[in-house]
């Protein structure tokens, strides 16, 4: 790899991003965090970069790499993609047929006034299962989906506020 070499924004930004999975995997204190962000919007050149990656997993490659040449590692993050894929289809679906049964409950109680529509319920212990075995989504499999989703939604917080309290701090300088 060229030293030399100057950077695109989007190399600075998967710099950062890759910086920010350090952070979030702890393996930087918030400190050290700051520190090298700054460094990464500041660096000109590769080689710039190279000493805020010397002591991480992978150090400067990996961080300017998008297909990171490892296969297990892309088989992992596939499956990963499909668990999330399967897992907001399950999510969606499962929401439709929640609604159409409150729609059809609705409709039956207030425009036909029938009294027999609190039966439409029962359904639910027959319809809301389709979903999951449609997509052969295990409880193994919305276990870890749930894991997943929240494990993101913390790390996304993290580094939205990270992000905001770094860009105030740009703003005073």
């Amino acid at each position: 790899m060229d030293e030399n070499l100057r950077l695109s924004d989007n190399e600075r930004l998967t710099a950062m991003s890759s910086l920010a999975s350090h952070f979030t995997e702890g393996r930087l204190d918030a400190t050290e965090f700051d520190e090298r962000s700054f460094a990464i919007t500041q660096a000109k050149t590769r080689g710039d970069l190279r000493p805020l990656f010397h002591d991480l997993p992978g150090q400067l490659e990996q961080a300017l790499t998008e297909n990171h040449g490892v296969v297990e590692k892309r088989s992992e993050e596939r499956e990963l993609a499909q668990l999330k894929k399967s897992g907001k289809r399950v999510e969606s679906l499962t929401g439709v047929i929640f609604t159409l049964t409150l729609a059809t409950f609705l409709v039956l109680t207030f425009v036909f006034s029938a009294s027999w529509a609190w039966m439409v319920w029962l359904t639910l212990f027959v319809t809301m299962p389709l979903p999951r075995m449609i997509h052969g989504f295990s409880d193994a499999d919305e276990e870890a989906y749930k894991e997943l989703k929240e494990a993101e939604e913390l790390a996304r917080k993290e580094r939205l506020r990270r992000v905001t309290q770094r860009m105030k701090e740009l703003e005073q300088e």
